[in-house]
């Protein structure tokens, strides 16, 4: 199999499992209440990108990539203050998805941006020799 698709279901799978994974927290797992809570809704960002990732949307997959790190910083939080240890190993979890998620889209994006500085690089180059003529 390519490497890119390898790279670019990794991606998917991970938001999508990440989604899931978050809402059975808050709902089911962990929640704050009994029955859920209002903190179900932090998926609701994920959900934007969802598509764009499924089509290999390469602006949508550079920017969720930073959108992705707020839930890194959400997970190792309650991964480290919550009180219950079952809330704690679903921060943790969290933790796991966005970096598998982040490690997969920047390496599905690699070539992108290699090719995008080639381009660049050739462009400038073109400059540089029409303006010495």
């Amino acid at each position: 199999m390519e490497t890119s698709k390898v790279y670019h279901i990794g991606a998917a799978a991970s938001l999508m499992v990440l989604i899931a994974w978050l809402l059975a927290w808050e709902m089911v797992v962990a929640p704050l209440k009994p029955g859920g809570s209002l903190l179900a809704l932090k998926v609701v960002p994920l959900l934007l990108p969802l598509r764009g990732v499924l089509k290999r949307d390469v602006y949508t997959l550079q920017w969720s990539s930073m959108l992705i790190l707020l839930y890194f910083a959400e997970g190792v939080v309650r991964g480290y203050s919550d009180r219950e240890e079952v809330s704690r190993m679903m921060g943790y979890g969290e933790v796991a998805l966005v970096c598998i998620y982040f490690v997969c889209a920047l390496l599905f994006l690699r070539p992108y941006k290699k090719a995008a500085k080639k381009l660049a690089r050739e462009l400038l180059d073109k400059v540089n020799r029409a303006t010495h003529e």
